[in-house]
């Protein structure tokens, strides 16, 4: 079994994608492989869950009005106060 990692980030943290975020099938209504997130848009965590195989957090992000994409840890980064 594999040791769970605790969440690095919270509920509520304003936080920026490190890297264009693609559709990976997740969302049937986005086109697959269509980009969700631009490099540097930034998202509130509005969940905190668990990937139950790979027992890593992941995180539902919501990036403005467009949508709510499940992040791991090494796709987001916390806002600096300088991107505020």
């Amino acid at each position: 079994m594999i040791k769970a990692k605790p969440p690095k980030f919270q509920r509520g943290q304003r936080v920026k994608a490190l890297f264009d975020l693609v559709n990976d099938g997740s969302l049937p209504d986005a086109p697959a492989e269509g980009r969700l997130v631009r490099l540097g848009d930034i998202g509130k965590i509005v969940q905190v869950g668990r990937h139950t195989d790979a027992n890593l957090p992941i995180y539902l992000v919501e990036f403005g009005e467009k949508v709510v994409v499940g992040c791991l840890e090494r796709e987001i980064g916390l806002i600096s106060g300088v991107d505020r």
